[in-house]
């Protein structure tokens, strides 16, 4: 389907914005739950062939890159911060594909739709230039967007119709390591064990877990947000929370999935999936798949890595643009 054909589809106040990022596997899930997000597709753009095939696209000829498309609704979830989304999971340095994924069709690029995206586009590509947070160029390129094509119908949510191998796929790639390296805090170690219980600092830092029914927040009812103790990102909210009966705070989702991210956890003889904060590198616990429907996953977090902000204490505290999810 192309561009124009999608855009006639668009509710009134939607919008399309489009990225690569290399696998478009690893692309979907940092934007689908966010809020404003009305739809994320796995595809291809930038080439000359019509309704090209994975294996056309993969060989090179086709000029197309694997992407994704998202309509949103900027009203509620800006251009610019799916820009930031973006960039922190992709390698901007990289012109020759992403992490072990190489070839022009694993490049990275931002399509514009209108020239308002093109100007923001633009802009943050000169604030992370500026920032230093990279030692070489940023070669990822701003282009017009062009028609977009739909991959194939398994490629859609890979993630959620094979989660073990997508988790291992992304570990394995290196994407992970490298999103962690550069995106993470720098860490001060003193200054943590200073500003830490030893609990929280054995916990966030060191992968401990705290004892069920013991803990601050198992049965924690108060309205307000639950965020990152080291880093204060955002993580969870009392309205996704509930009580799962394990003994340690739960939850259905995160707040801003951006924050949080996944790891295959191989101890103790068992096949997990690690939680931890993005920009923290915290551990904070581990998502396991026998949560309530519709979702029904279930993050186990510890007490000791969470701080809670009640509803009332939102803009005080700088987290303002939380408060309509208690209205």
């Amino acid at each position: 389907m192309s561009d124009n054909e999608r855009n006639t589809e668009l509710d009134a106040g939607l919008e399309l914005a489009t990225f690569a990022g290399g696998c478009f596997w690893c692309m979907v899930s940092p934007f689908e739950e966010m809020p404003g997000i009305k739809k994320v597709v796995s595809g291809y753009t930038g080439g000359h062939k019509p309704n090209p095939t994975y294996e056309e696209v993969c060989s090179g000829t086709t000029g197309h890159a694997e992407a994704v498309q998202i309509t949103f609704d900027p009203n509620v979830f800006p251009y610019t911060k799916l820009l930031d989304i973006f960039w922190q999971q992709i390698d901007p340095t990289d012109a020759g594909g992403q992490f072990h994924d190489r070839g022009d069709s694993y490049r990275t690029a931002i399509f514009y739709h209108n020239e308002e995206q093109r100007l923001a586009a633009e802009a943050s590509k000169r604030e992370l230039e500026a920032s230093g947070r990279f030692d070489r160029p940023i070669v990822t390129e701003i282009v017009p967007a062009g028609p977009f094509y739909p991959a194939e119908e398994y490629h859609q949510d890979y993630h959620k119709k094979q989660p073990l191998r997508y988790k291992m796929y992304r570990k394995g790639s290196g994407r992970d390591a490298f999103i962690a390296k550069h995106w993470s805090l720098p860490k001060d170690e003193a200054e943590l064990k200073r500003r830490l219980t030893p609990l929280q600092y054995e916990v966030t830092q060191r992968g401990a877990t705290e004892p069920p029914f013991h803990n601050e927040f198992w049965d924690h009812k108060e309205e307000g947000l639950y965020v990152d103790i080291v880093s204060g990102e955002p993580l969870f909210t009392s309205r996704d929370k509930y009580d799962s009966g394990c003994g340690w705070p739960s939850f259905t989702k995160p707040v801003d999935p951006s924050n949080v991210t996944e790891h295959i956890d191989l101890s103790h003889g068992m096949i997990r999936t690690e939680v931890r904060s993005r920009k923290g590198n915290s551990h904070l616990g581990h998502v396991f798949d026998d949560g309530p429907k519709p979702g029904g996953l279930r993050y186990c977090i510890n007490s000791a890595a969470l701080r809670f902000i009640p509803k009332e204490d939102l803009e005080k505290e700088g987290y303002g643009e939380y408060r309509h999810l208690f209205d």
